[in-house]
């Protein structure tokens, strides 16, 4: 059956969180490469959470975005709701504060909702390094730094990549917005995250004939600092990813929450062990490293899921239990 194309009035507002001054290069460069898109966006929203100094220095800089402040829960889950609530574009787009776009990013997002059943789209979040990708850092990893990681294939998928995903609105109104409870904020100590898988997570127990898509060439590159290449922020991103699984796992049930984890461990990792150690084989001393750290990563990131003390056994998804 030959499918819809978009409308050609499909609007897209994008909406980018902030929260400190420390960042203000990167959200001028993300500010800058959404207002060079080759296809306009409605509006920029910039989502200030709960820093006055930062709010008041972009509402003068930036007189040609819309500036407001999170008037919900501190932190990103918070932050995008106020952003939803102030778009008025049919799609709403999310683009990270540390990240830029390709020139291009929102007409592949436009382009993608060939089909009325499509309630979101997500693009490739690439790794812009600080000096170098170290060479102990598996691919498959990439999701440690907030980037596609090898073995995400476009088409259907459960869910999207928080920082470079787009939303019909009409998928807020039907499950409701970000969850607190399981989302970042400015004052943890540890990375936490998956906030938007528990979201997509949620659309999909509402309306099971909705469909969130990859579309690879809807390109983001995310900014890297020299922190974050480092083996210690990676094993600890992993423990923290398994306490934010555990957290999903509570609010939307076992079945859900881990079903694209248990593809993910037994053919993406597998491989990727099997991978390193060929490389390794053939010279490629790093190759063994590689296969080592998706090794910790993985018993780092069950341990977090262990230690969040998430519940075991298989809940019903049914809409009514959400």
């Amino acid at each position: 059956m030959r499918m819809a194309q978009p409308p050609l009035t499909l609007t897209i507002s994008v909406v980018i969180c902030v929260y400190t001054l420390d960042r203000w290069d990167d959200i001028v460069d993300a500010v800058d490469s959404v207002r060079a898109q080759t296809m306009a966006a409605r509006e920029i929203i910039v989502v200030v959470d709960y820093n006055a100094d930062l709010y008041h220095r972009l509402r003068t800089a930036m007189t040609d975005v819309t500036v407001v402040e999170n008037h919900h829960h501190r932190g990103l889950s918070g932050g995008k709701d106020t952003g939803v609530e102030v778009a008025s574009g049919e799609i709403v787009a999310f683009l990270d504060d540390d990240a830029v776009a390709h020139r291009d990013w929102l007409r592949h997002f436009h382009d993608a909702y060939t089909d009325e059943h499509i309630a979101g789209v997500g693009g490739t979040t690439l790794p812009r390094w600080a000096s170098a990708r170290p060479r102990w850092f598996p691919e498959e990893f990439d999701w440690v730094l907030g980037c596609t990681y090898t073995g995400r294939e476009p088409g259907p998928v459960r869910n999207l990549l928080g920082g470079n995903a787009s939303f019909r609105r009409e998928v807020f109104t039907v499950a409701g917005g970000f969850p607190s409870h399981i989302g970042r904020t400015s004052e943890q100590s540890r990375p936490l995250g998956c906030e938007e898988t528990e979201f997509c997570i949620r659309v999909s127990q509402h309306r099971p004939d909705w469909t969130f898509v990859f579309e690879p060439e809807a390109v983001i590159w995310h900014r890297v600092p020299a922190g974050r290449e480092t083996f210690s922020y990676f094993r600890s991103r992993c423990f923290a990813e398994g306490l934010s699984k555990a957290s999903v796992t509570r609010s939307v049930g076992v079945g859900d929450a881990l079903s694209a984890e248990r593809t993910y461990t037994s053919r993406v990792l597998t491989r990727g062990v099997a991978r390193g150690v060929g490389d390794s084989l053939r010279g490629d001393r790093a190759g063994i490293e590689r296969a080592g750290a998706i090794s910790v990563g993985l018993l780092a990131a069950a341990a977090g899921y262990a230690r969040g003390g998430a519940p075991v056994r298989r809940r019903s998804t049914s809409p009514a239990q959400t």
